[in-house]
């Protein structure tokens, strides 16, 4: 089993910062891969920000209105992967979902795995 545990959501004023985590646990023999996703009321899931080749050189990756504001890291030993978000607006309103893209075992394929979400909320 791989869980995926978030934490961080909250209600922060516009102009304001929140820093998002997410903990990978369970049976996984390899990371390759964390990033985070959102979900506004009546919009479509969208990328926020994600960081391939995670136990290596961390590329990153940024949705456009994401860009210069929120910054994606990661401790590759502790499976953990932080979202940075700082003038915050209403618009980044919505549930967050972190995702992973795990490999269990030497012998399976890899697979995404998506933790429950974490609600923030900007004020104006």
């Amino acid at each position: 089993q791989v869980q995926l545990v978030e934490s961080g959501g909250g209600l922060v004023q516009a102009g304001g910062s929140l820093r998002l985590t997410c903990v990978a646990s369970g049976s996984i023999f390899s990371v390759y891969g964390m990033g985070w996703y959102r979900q506004g009321p009546g919009k479509a899931r969208e990328l926020v920000a994600s960081i391939d080749n995670f136990e290596t050189s961390a590329d990153t990756e940024y949705g456009d209105s994401m860009r210069g504001r929120f910054t994606i890291s990661r401790n590759s030993a502790k499976r953990t992967a932080y979202l940075d978000m700082s003038r915050l607006k209403p618009d980044d309103s919505g549930i967050y979902f972190c995702t992973a893209n795990i490999k269990r075992t030497t012998w399976e394929d890899r697979s995404d795995y998506w933790g429950q979400g974490t609600q923030v909320t900007v004020s104006s």
